[in-house]
């Protein structure tokens, strides 16, 4: 753990030591908020603030993990933490530290407002249902961040993210509500990941029952992704290290 956090607070320095990248990374949810949330947010401020926390932790997810990591994949330096006594789990596990502290600001952003330019207003206890389902719902796109990082070149990495980024997030009905989408895009709406993540956090904070089938369809979605990162993972080391 010990090695695990000292690789985390590297990992978040040197981020921070980049402004376009951190401003980037805390700026955009608040800037798609203002844009798209803020006109849909007088009937139901609640929806909004939790389909937009979400769309904060889906960018993290991927750039963080997808982007960064394919760039990182065949530096200096990952090729130099590869041969320390570290097996890929501590790795892992400081990319999702970093990744983290990242997503809490980024989540604060939107919060803060949220707060401020609407009504919103949430009980602590669907605040903390809110953050429970933030936390255990982003696990399928934290891993699908890990599968861009592994299957894409640094080159395609950005692309592939944004496109992923924009389709997942529109198909689930985060920026506009799944009423909203157009016919043949709703009819494939329940089918995406993203859509069955906000059929988890809207019901946490309007007070609503949680349904198991859409907890179980997002570690579905957890696991497949995780097949195809660990897959690329094994493809990587077999290319390059061995």
């Amino acid at each position: 753990m010990r090695l695990a956090l000292a690789h985390a607070r590297v990992q978040v320095v040197e981020l921070v030591r980049f402004p376009g990248f951190t401003a980037g990374t805390l700026a955009f949810p608040g800037v798609v908020f203002t844009l798209f949330g803020l006109p849909r947010a007088g009937h139901d401020p609640e929806l909004v603030l939790a389909s937009y926390c979400a769309f904060g932790v889906i960018g993290v997810g991927f750039f963080q993990f997808g982007v960064s990591g394919a760039i990182e994949r065949g530096s200096p330096w990952q090729a130099w933490l590869r041969t320390l006594p570290a097996p890929p789990a501590v790795r892992i596990a400081a990319r999702m530290l970093a990744a983290l502290a990242f997503t809490a600001a980024s989540v604060a952003v939107v919060v803060v407002l949220s707060l401020t330019t609407t009504h919103v207003s949430l009980s602590a206890i669907e605040w903390v249902r809110l953050v429970a389902a933030l936390a255990a719902g982003s696990a399928p796109f934290v891993v699908l961040g890990l599968t861009i990082a592994y299957w894409t070149s640094p080159k395609s990495a950005l692309p592939v993210a944004n496109v992923l980024y924009m389709l997942l997030a529109y198909a689930g009905g985060l920026w506009t509500g799944p009423a909203d989408l157009p016919r043949a895009v709703r009819a494939i709406s329940p089918y995406t990941p993203a859509r069955q993540w906000g059929d988890v956090l809207w019901p946490a904070v309007t007070g609503d029952p949680w349904r198991a089938s859409h907890w179980l369809a997002l570690a579905g979605y957890a696991l497949a992704f995780g097949v195809l990162a660990a897959w690329g993972f094994a493809r990587d080391e077999l290319r390059n290290y061995r």
